[in-house]
């Protein structure tokens, strides 16, 4: 079978028509298989719950690269839409509805949002350095849960057609406190970093810093609340994502 039209790029597949109004996430060439299967397996666990995504059918071999086919999710990012309209207090509802609908939801078989940060701060470093030590501490303390966790929950995640908004990409998925997904938004929006030779660079940090306060405003929720959650976060991610 041959591709079709290319409807969306992203950093780790290109999202393509597929059949039946269902689409093809082709992962590219040397993505993890075991990661990809992560990805399907999050999906059909939460398949049931009661907020609009994509149902997930199969994974599928092309060629010499890997996929999962989706039903097909109308829409425009909410990232695109904010950045074209302005809105940003829309936006912050938009995503506080939405988030707050996910985190009614509880879940199990998946990883726990502790393991997730804890292998990526030991991932940082063979030797603990303070900061790692100190991060460890912080997460120990931290509560279990077994609420729902996108783990990836930011405007470009987010499809909106009228007044639907429909949450994608399912592969850090996790069980733990929902504070901190809600913390996990606030770094991914407010705290992943800008190119310094990006154009209208501190417009543009200036935004990112009025969404997150918005967003944490209609989830109703202090930035007091989350501190912890969000140092232990911002040192996994030197692991997570060591070129950024």
């Amino acid at each position: 079978m041959e591709l079709k039209k290319i409807i969306g790029v992203g950093n780790t597949a290109i999202v393509y028509e597929w059949e039946d109004d269902r689409v093809l996430k082709l992962f590219h060439k040397g993505y993890s298989k075991e990661a990809i299967k992560r990805e399907f397996y999050n999906a059909k666990a939460i398949e049931d719950m009661d907020f609009e995504k994509p149902k997930a059918y199969e994974i599928i071999d092309f060629e010499d690269q890997c996929g999962i086919v989706y039903d097909k999710a109308e829409g425009e990012s909410l990232l695109h839409w904010v950045l074209k309209t302005g809105d940003v207090r829309q936006c912050a509802i938009i995503m506080a509805r939405l988030h707050k609908k996910m985190g009614q939801n509880n879940i199990s078989h998946v990883p726990n949002y502790k393991d997730f940060l804890r292998e990526n701060i030991l991932n940082i470093s063979s030797s603990k350095t303070i900061e790692q030590q100190k991060a460890l501490r912080i997460l120990d303390m931290l509560p279990e849960g077994n609420k729902f966790c996108h783990g990836d929950f930011h405007p470009d995640n987010i499809l909106i057609s009228g007044d639907r908004a429909i949450v994608i990409d399912f592969m850090n998925v996790c069980q733990g406190d929902f504070l901190y997904d809600i913390a996990r938004t606030v770094f991914l929006v407010e705290y992943t970093p800008v190119p310094t030779d990006t154009e209208n660079r501190e417009q543009l940090l200036e935004f990112k810093k009025a969404l997150a306060d918005l967003y944490l405003s209609e989830m109703e929720v202090a930035r007091e609340t989350i501190k912890d959650y969000l140092s232990v976060i911002i040192e996994a991610r030197k692991g997570e994502c060591p070129n950024e």
